[in-house]
């Protein structure tokens, strides 16, 4: 029986926040935590629950999630979501390593031979999408996403409308249908602006329209799934566990729920993706993070049903000195890139033990820096904030 004997914090451009745990044999394994912009405070919760964790055995994974999730009074949020994330899935990503075998087939097995993938278009404020979306065809994609837009107004949207459909219309023109376009509306565009937008959308058919509001105004699904019924609804990037997903499922309107496993974990994002099942809700995992992360979701990908598309940050708009940060790279802190690397769009199942990564732990040491991730801070021409 091995036992935890460190778990060690590595933030790394360009936003990535790795967790290595470490047995007292000497193994490793790796993880990695969301929410970048409370880099310390993740890096602080991660310090805290090792404290719980040092002396336990490593392989008795679901005692300790349950211990890092439940195990204080005050308890969940995408604080500690994140730090328990990070720790679950490096113990997941050991306990595979030692027993030679891939975390998928410790959760069920295969179910597929590769994950189709999709990338990203555009930018913050998207702009040559037809462009940039020509480049992602030759990478071999045939999905990507853009967000909608930048800073809607409540009322008054008709330039901001005109210029999203453009921008549809644009790609659908240079593409037709060969091409399936996500839309995230990032929960920034409000309600007002939704009601009219999203009637002019559906001749573009969308492969799906992406948080359409922010999780405190779940009401606002309901209304959406009336006056958008052909049109699927994709949300969940923010939820942190199966109560949450629950409920979101139980209102219906929902098509395809986001989980992130550097939020949720690998194993809790398996459950919801079970529960998600029962409700033929298809699972399309968030995942514009690092190396770990994806590698982590492509893990559940090949073994759930109805995960049915990854997102991935390679070239993604974040990675290239994003307000201000350190540049940085899928590849970056791979000594093997091959195994993340989209061919036809795809990403094909692969044997290695444990997440299958080949990290350069000496390369992460080297790189690792207290980087800091500030809000984007943005505003209506009034002055007042605005969703991001």
């Amino acid at each position: 029986m091995s036992k935890i004997a460190a778990i060690d914090c590595f933030t790394v451009p360009p936003r990535w926040i790795f967790v290595r745990v470490t047995t007292d044999a000497g193994a490793t394994g790796w993880g990695e935590c969301l929410v970048p912009k409370r880099r310390a405070t993740v890096v602080t919760a991660v310090s805290e629950m090792a404290r719980q964790l040092i002396g336990q055995d490593s392989t008795q994974i679901e005692q300790m999630s349950q211990m890092m999730r439940r195990g204080a009074f005050f308890r969940h949020g995408p604080i500690l979501g994140a730090a328990a994330a990070g720790i679950e899935t490096a113990l997941w990503d050991l306990l595979g390593k030692g027993l030679d075998r891939p975390v998928y087939s410790l959760l069920g097995g295969a179910v597929r031979d590769h994950v189709r993938s999709y990338t990203w278009i555009g930018g913050d404020d998207p702009a040559n999408v037809v462009d940039h979306a020509r480049s992602r065809i030759a990478e071999g994609f045939d999905a990507v996403k853009m967000n909608a837009s930048g800073v809607v107004p409540a009322i008054g949207a008709t330039q901001w409308i005109d210029a999203l459909v453009a921008r549809m219309a644009s790609l659908r023109d240079a593409f037709g249908m060969s091409l399936d376009i996500a839309l995230d509306f990032h929960g920034r565009i409000p309600r007002a602006a939704l009601k009219q937008a999203i009637p002019e959308l559906e001749q573009f058919r969308p492969m799906w329209i992406e948080e359409p509001c922010v999780p405190e105004a779940l009401e606002s699904i309901d209304l959406l799934a009336r006056i958008c019924p052909h049109i699927p609804i994709a949300t969940g990037e923010r939820f942190l566990n199966r109560w949450d997903f629950r409920r979101l499922l139980e209102r219906g309107g929902i098509d395809i729920i986001q989980p992130d496993v550097s939020l949720t974990g690998m194993h809790e994002l398996a459950k919801i993706a079970h529960l998600a099942e029962t409700y033929d809700v298809s699972v399309a995992p968030h995942c514009p993070n690092g190396p770990i992360s994806l590698a982590a979701s492509l893990q559940l990908g090949f073994c759930t049903t109805n995960i049915v598309i990854q997102e991935q940050s390679l070239g993604l708009h974040y990675n290239k000195g994003y307000n201000h940060l350190p540049s940085g790279e899928l590849q970056d802190y791979l000594t093997t890139a091959s195994v993340l690397a989209a061919k036809e769009g795809c990403i094909h199942r692969w044997n290695a033990p444990g997440l299958g990564l080949s990290l350069n732990e000496d390369h992460i040491a080297a790189a690792h820096q207290e980087w800091t991730m500030p809000d984007a801070d943005w505003r209506n021409k009034d002055g007042s904030l605005a969703e991001w």
